[in-house]
């Protein structure tokens, strides 16, 4: 079967109005171009079908926007999505690129060190550490399980069956973390808001466990978050003592944003 051979005006075409729909997302095409680091002229020479850009600026588009060079050849709303389903034409305008993009002064990478309560022992608190990190304009979070944890639940406890990775969206007011270990054997759905502290650096929310309602027990606990950055005296001294711990054992800021004392709303 012959292929049928496209002009350079036809690829130009295409490609504008690829990126036209792309652009669609965003209010405004100054911003838009500003966030690529393109000019506003030359951006709308693209969206005109006037110009195309070069191949590292189109590496860089494919990259922002979450696409691949097949905007080139085929409408986007056309393209396979099954590697990409948040930013695939269905989800795209609920958990697209304009979503799941998280600037780094709203949620920094690094190491957190976390706590909150425990689900498995409502009389202790647990201390954790996760590290939080980019890739391809997507933020994602990884950490372990606390060791008492897993052996109080007769599982296994190795690190590959403890480990735990998500993903971290970004809300209004806040951020919402995605968390699953292997498998999908356990998922927490969390939200995080930052509050006021001397390095800005905490954030306060709940987590939430999708398990069967317990006949006793919880299912969902305030959290905090601090971030440590690359500490490394902080990082090492949290996952030294990471696990559970009592209420009196809390650092004092994470015990006042906790308030273990007050029934969660």
């Amino acid at each position: 079967m012959t292929k049928t051979t496209r002009t350079p005006a036809e690829l130009r075409n295409m490609f504008g109005e690829n990126l036209r729909r792309l652009s669609r997302r965003y209010p405004s095409i100054s911003e838009l171009s500003r966030q690529l680091g393109i000019n506003r002229t030359q951006f709308n020479r693209y969206l005109s079908g006037e110009s195309f850009p070069r191949p590292d600026v189109l590496d860089r588009i494919c990259n922002f926007f979450d696409v691949d060079a097949r905007i080139l050849l085929d409408p986007v709303d056309a393209i396979p999505a099954s590697d990409q389903i948040l930013s695939g034409p269905a989800l795209a305008e609920f958990f697209g690129p304009d979503v799941t993009r998280l600037d780094e002064d709203d949620f920094p990478s690094g190491f957190y060190r976390f706590t909150r309560r425990s689900f498995v022992s409502e009389r202790k608190f647990v201390l954790g550490l996760v590290y939080v990190f980019r890739e391809n304009n997507a933020t994602y979070i990884r950490g372990y399980e606390a060791l008492e944890a897993m052996r109080q639940q007769d599982l296994p406890d190795d690190p590959r069956t403890r480990e735990f990775r998500g993903y971290v969206t970004r809300e209004d007011d806040g951020v919402t973390l995605l968390i699953s270990r292997r498998n999908a054997m356990t998922f927490s759905f969390n939200y995080l808001s930052r509050v006021a502290s001397f390095e800005n650096n905490f954030w306060v929310g709940y987590v939430s466990r999708s398990v069967r309602e317990p006949v006793s027990g919880h299912r969902i606990t305030r959290m905090v978050y601090e971030h440590l950055g690359r500490d490394r005296s902080a990082i090492w001294k949290t996952a030294r003592q990471a696990g559970f711990i009592d209420a009196e054992d809390l650092l004092p800021f994470h015990r006042r944003l906790l308030r273990p004392d007050e029934p969660f709303r």
